[in-house]
């Protein structure tokens, strides 16, 4: 993208690059969730660079260090929990889905602890590409006449403590066997006339790599019953 030709009209691969690099900055909570939605929105919004470049210009290059922290000790993301255990106090601490939906998924910081309220309505909170800002955080979610669904990833610790009436917590997870150094999550709160979901699930990641390795090993068997015959 260039600033040098304001007018001319943006793809929405160029759009898509502008959102790919708020997420980011949401991520590394540069961004709050408010500067977020609002720049998400215009993003989609914008038809030419103009109206692009605003959006990002204050915000440094994605994988470029500022120079005001150039001193300063970056956390390598190499996948381990040793990684994704990134302090700081997250990249959004609510959400409220009244008559509507609230979610929060893909690159983003867990903080210690997160509240959401759902009314009519329902939220997704997805942690399995995300970071956490301690080893312990809660996610408080009352919902009303509504549902919550919390989906974390293989090796997460869960606790479930929330309270159901005429509504419930689901406790499939609760205490399952965690992975050395992975966070702990503690899923509370009030479900009345509601649920609160927990799920385990791999990240897209983790089933592309499980898919091809069916994929190889449907291939060796095939290839050891050729030599077979």
């Amino acid at each position: 993208m260039t600033e040098d030709l304001p007018e001319l009209r943006a793809s929405d691969a160029d759009r898509e690059r502008v959102v790919e690099h708020l997420r980011d900055a949401l991520a590394e909570g540069r961004l709050d969730m408010t500067e977020f939605e609002e720049r998400l929105e215009a993003a989609y919004q914008a038809r030419t660079y103009g109206e692009l470049a605003p959006l990002t210009r204050d915000l440094p290059v994605p994988g470029v260090v500022a120079p005001a922290v150039n001193m300063v000790k970056q956390p390598v993301q190499d996948g381990s929990w040793a990684s994704r255990v990134v302090g700081g106090e997250g990249s959004s601490s609510w959400a409220v889905a009244i008559m509507g939906g609230f979610e929060r998924k893909g690159r983003w910081t867990v903080p210690k602890r997160f509240d959401c309220f759902t009314f009519w309505g329902g939220g997704a909170i997805d942690l399995r590409d995300a970071n956490f800002a301690d080893h312990e955080v809660v996610i408080n979610c009352v919902a009303i006449m509504g549902g919550v669904d919390v989906i974390v990833p293989p090796g997460v610790e869960v606790v479930v403590r929330g309270i159901g009436i005429m509504g419930g917590f689901d406790h499939r997870e609760d205490g399952a066997h965690s992975e050395p150094g992975a966070p702990r999550v503690i899923v509370t709160g009030l479900a009345f006339w509601g649920g609160v979901g927990v799920r385990r699930k791999p990240t897209e990641a983790e089933r592309r790599r499980m898919k091809e390795q069916r994929r190889q090993e449907k291939l060796e068997r095939k290839e050891a019953r050729r030599r077979l015959e």
